[in-house]
């Protein structure tokens, strides 16, 4: 907004009344002229290849079957103990069925690691492929 002019030869004796329009259009322009410029940018489409989604209902997930080895290296099937033999004839039966259940072992912390270990070989031989660990979080450290 201009409020004077620089003219030395008209003194008037007050403030310009009208708004000075120039920058204002130079402003338009140039705001037009970068809206015209982006407008076929913003049109570009990125092709891409989505997953498609069917509406099949899952298959039910087998049970787990829990085995758990105490500190004598003693093995127990769902709560129940077993020999190495049975834990193993088991094992067979288990990865026959489909879809495979999931192992879940449970193994005491003091156990020797060779139970452990001859228990996942036996797992392994019989041709179970999904096994998971079980434990325990560690207590929580007492606040201050």
């Amino acid at each position: 907004m201009a409020f004077a002019s620089f003219d030395s030869s008209q003194r008037v004796g007050g403030p310009m009344n009208d708004i000075n329009m120039v920058p204002l259009i130079d402003v338009l322009l140039v705001l037009l002229v970068i809206f015209i410029v982006s407008a076929p940018l913003l049109t570009h489409a990125v092709k891409l290849d989505l997953p498609k989604t069917s509406a099949v209902p899952q298959p039910p997930v087998p049970d787990a079957l829990n085995l758990s080895i105490d500190a004598q290296g003693g093995l127990f099937w769902n709560g129940q103990p077993v020999s190495r033999a049975q834990a193993t004839d088991r094992f067979v039966e288990a990865a026959a069925r489909r879809p495979q259940p999931e192992l879940h072992l449970r193994a005491d912390q003091n156990v020797a690691y060779r139970h452990v270990a001859l228990t996942l070989a036996d797992a392994s031989h019989a041709g179970l492929t999904r096994l998971g660990f079980v434990s325990e979080p560690l207590p929580a450290a007492p606040t201050r």
